[in-house]
């Protein structure tokens, strides 16, 4: 054999191969570290915010507008440093897709959580510039991928239609528990959701995925496994912008799974429907290959080119599956639940704040079955992407029962708010002769009533005709001079540009529930003799010396309704058919779910020892059937007590103010969450005040702030409002307190704390707050007019004969610098002496 050169003369011979390098681990673990930073900080700073919200409601605080702003400020500088480095550093094209996805979610963060500075009762104005603003950043990111020359995939109709499932599967459990709002609501709301798709589908667009399918063979693993993780965080983040504060918290949960699902779906995209033949050796398939970008690093090889499929090039692009998935999982928390209702006010019950949690949960459950499914059916090695029949029967299933579910299961029609139109003229009640005595005082109800319709149905008079002619649902008052109506922004427009029209306040719609909320029941036992409560007022003493117990005096009560078959209540209540209304259900008879307003009864005038005037009877209202109320229910309970009429009887035309109660208890107030302005209620209370009627009325529970008397109706003069004292005599910690401008409050104080009284059910509990203090002393004022009736409607000298007999009561502060202005800001005239105000009644 000749020996000779082993390659052609003139020709160098090649470099041996070069050992692969190796690729540093390192920014792999920076990209764990900074993913899971990413993830921690974004979930605490979401529900922080949320619950600083919630915790400066329940202290009567008014809304800090800088909170959520300087809260997601702050999410976008701390999630997007680590993420920058991450888009322009590593050589890893996949680590840098990583970090581009993370830094553009948190820019969309910031620039769709500064929204949440609008006021969350003007929702149709946030709704309507969330769906701009994501609109726009759509078209931000969608101009920078043309810039950067991101390749063109045109859409998969079989990934489009497996999208559409997954989002109407993911808004199924939205559809069953929410309840839609307004119709301008409902629409704004899609509106949004499609553009909050259209930025998703822009930010996991076909260039971030090719990033993650790479190889030869491609390792459909990887893709749905690293980039499915990749874009959970990216999706986490950017549902942390969307909706008002609290909306975006069911989105924590459901939105981050669906990443999977999308990886999924995208991987299914690269592969054949069918197979196709082999191209013969040495041809060139037709059309331009289609491969991925090139790694400028070298590092990552570009995913193949792929031929095979039903679209030109062959890899189906998946973004119109990405916004229809994403936009309908985001239409459910927008659309079917109202912000202002997840809230902790009503989270003692199985309210909304309990059925958006079970929908969250419903959706996670859903979510994380997607990404399963789809996972496993969608990117095994072997598998054929399905048809287009298998994935258009699929959603056009689901589309069905999403229909079924809502007008079966769930809540059907539109549930939005309502408008509160206070008008400029007022009846004119000077001159009303303050007459005491019961005579003088049904004589003074009934002119006042008079007065009241009279001027009602003459300003109303042009208003609610053109609301007649529009169609538009409304609800006339005549003890504030105003009407509850129908309607959006545009109607509010309309109204407030009226020259009979004073202002517009929104009043508080709650949404349906699906299922009612459960009834509170009490565990404790019946007492053996007078509370404890009872003794230190002194009613006890009244009761067995002066001999005294309330009879012939009437007790009303707003609250959440009455157990009337309670046996410490059964016997006191006043009967015939015009001693009950039910605004919010249409009871017939006194009933009562939460309890509150039972235990307040019981504290008023309930015997077997737990109230005060076990004689005297009562009459109720529901006003507050969820704790969350508006002035249009608060109204509806304050004027059938000044002239109370049967069922189904016109407000206007039957009432009957000979039969109005002596004294309304009044465990509540109302914030602006449900519509009312400081002036909202004024008319009603200086109206009640001019029959002789005394309106008791809680302090509220957002103590120890100096102030902190703000809700109607207690701040005003003429209601007399009570805080709340513990068994030392001490003012507790939640009462709240003045200064009140043009008044001094609180006007007294009565035991709060512990107080023992009845619950539905026939059984006891021991509640806490100034709503427990606030029956008592209607007790005790029923106790005077019982002893003296020509007291009956003096409100000037019942006032006078409780200040002069209250006994000292010790102040509690914030701090050694909160005085509040002096003790008589925190005690009123101290604590109420029921058997000394009585001895002085009668003299």
């Amino acid at each position: 054999m000749e020996i000779g050169p082993p390659f052609p003369a003139g020709q160098p011979a090649p470099l041996p191969p070069a050992a692969p390098a190796r690729s540093s681990p390192w920014p792999v673990v920076a990209t764990v570290v900074a993913g899971c930073w990413t993830v921690g900080f974004v979930v605490v700073s979401q529900l922080g915010g949320w619950l600083a919200d919630q915790i400066m409601l329940a202290s009567g605080l008014h809304r800090v507008v800088w909170l959520w702003p300087a809260t997601v400020l702050f999410t976008v500088l701390l999630v997007g440093a680590p993420a920058l480095p991450l888009a322009l550093l590593p050589r890893s094209a996949a680590v840098r897709a990583t970090g581009r996805a993370w830094l553009a979610a948190a820019l969309g963060l910031g620039a769709l959580g500064l929204l949440r500075a609008l006021p969350p009762v003007h929702h149709e104005a946030y709704l309507a510039a969330l769906a701009a603003t994501a609109a726009l950043a759509a078209l931000v990111l969608r101009a920078l991928a043309r810039r950067a020359a991101a390749p063109h995939r045109p859409a998969a109709p079989t990934a489009t239609l497996l999208g559409v499932a997954g989002g109407l599967a993911l808004l199924l459990p939205w559809v069953w528990l929410g309840a839609l709002g307004g119709l301008l609501e409902t629409v704004l709301a899609g509106l949004a959701a499609a553009a909050l798709g259209a930025l998703a589908g822009a930010l996991l667009d076909d260039a971030f995925w090719s990033r993650f399918a790479v190889g030869e063979p491609p390792r459909p693993a990887r893709l749905v496994l690293v980039g499915g993780l990749v874009a959970g965080v990216a999706l986490l983040v950017l549902a942390a912008g969307v909706g008002q504060s609290g909306a975006q918290l069911p989105l924590l949960l459901t939105l981050p799974p669906a990443g999977f699902a999308l990886a999924a779906l995208h991987a299914a995209a690269r592969r054949p429907a069918a197979a196709t033949p082999a191209a013969p050796p040495g041809t060139v398939p037709a059309g331009p290959p289609d491969t991925a970008p090139a790694d400028p690093s070298g590092t990552a090889p570009a995913g193949p080119s792929d031929t095979t499929g039903s679209q030109p090039g062959g890899r189906a692009g998946v973004r119109a599956a990405t916004r229809w998935l994403v936009g309908l999982a985001v239409f459910g928390p927008l659309a079917f639940t109202d912000p202002e209702e997840i809230t902790l006010v009503l989270a003692n019950t199985r309210d909304v704040p309990f059925w958006v949690a079970a929908a969250a949960g419903a959706g996670l459950a859903v979510a994380a079955v997607l990404a399963v499914a789809y996972g496993v059916l969608l990117a095994r090695p072997r598998s054929r992407r399905p048809s287009r029949r298998v994935a258009g029967v699929t959603a056009a299933a689901l589309l069905v029962a999403v229909g079924a579910v809502a007008v079966g299961a769930g809540q059907p029609g539109l549930h939005g708010e309502r408008l509160f139109v206070v008008l400029r003229e007022q009846a004119d009640l000077g001159g009303v002769p303050a007459t005491a005595g019961r005579a003088g005082r049904d004589a003074r109800a009934g002119e006042v009533y008079r007065r009241l319709v009279d001027t009602a149905e003459r300003t109303q008079a042009d208003l609610r005709r053109d609301l007649r002619r529009l169609r538009l649902d409304h609800t006339p008052y005549y003890l504030v001079n105003a009407v509850e109506v129908d309607g959006g922004p545009a109607v509010r427009a309309w109204l407030s540009r009226r020259p009979e029209v004073a202002r517009v306040l929104v009043s508080q719609r709650v949404r349906p529930l699906p299922a009612p909320a459960g009834r509170s029941r009490g565990t404790a036992p019946a007492p053996a003799g007078p509370e404890w409560n009872v003794r230190m007022l002194g009613a006890d003493r009244v009761w067995s010396q002066l001999g005294v117990d309330g009879s012939g005096i009437v007790v009303g009560s707003s609250d959440s309704g009455v157990d009337g078959g309670h046996p410490a209540l059964a016997a006191g209540f006043r009967g015939g058919d015009d001693s009950w209304y039910d605004p919010w259900d249409g009871t017939r008879s006194p009933t009562d779910q939460g309890g509150h307003g039972t235990h307040t009864v019981g504290s008023a005038v309930g015997r077997g020892g737990i109230g005060v005037a076990p004689g005297a009877q009562w009459v109720g209202c529901v006003n507050l059937d969820r704790n969350l109320g508006n002035p249009g229910y608060y109204l509806d309970c304050l004027q059938f007590m000044l002239a109370p009429f049967p069922p189904g009887g016109n407000p206007f035309t039957d009432g009957r103010p000979a039969r109005a109660p002596e004294i309304l208890t009044n465990s509540w107030g109302c914030p602006p969450i449900e519509g009312c302005d400081p002036r909202a209620l004024r008319p009603a209370t200086a109206a009640l005040e001019a029959a002789g009627i005394l309106v008791v009325a809680a302090a509220g529970n957002t103590g120890p702030y100096c102030g902190s008397i703000d809700d109607p109706p207690a701040p005003y003069a003429d209601v007399l409002t009570v805080g709340a004292v513990d068994q030392r005599r001490r003012v507790t910690d939640f009462s709240s307190r003045g200064p009140v401008p043009g008044a001094a409050k609180p006007d007294l104080v009565a035991p709060g704390k512990e107080v023992l009284s009845a619950m539905p059910g026939g059984g006891y509990a021991t509640l806490g707050g100034t709503s427990m203090a606030t029956p008592q002393v209607a007790g005790v004022v029923a106790l005077m007019w019982s002893a003296n009736p020509a007291l009956v409607g003096d409100l000037p000298r019942t006032r006078q004969i409780l200040r002069d007999t209250a006994t000292p009561a010790e102040a509690t502060y914030a701090s050694r610098t909160e005085t509040c202005g002096g003790d008589a800001n925190i005690t009123g005239a101290g604590l109420v002496d029921a058997y000394a105000a009585v001895r002085a009644a009668r003299g």
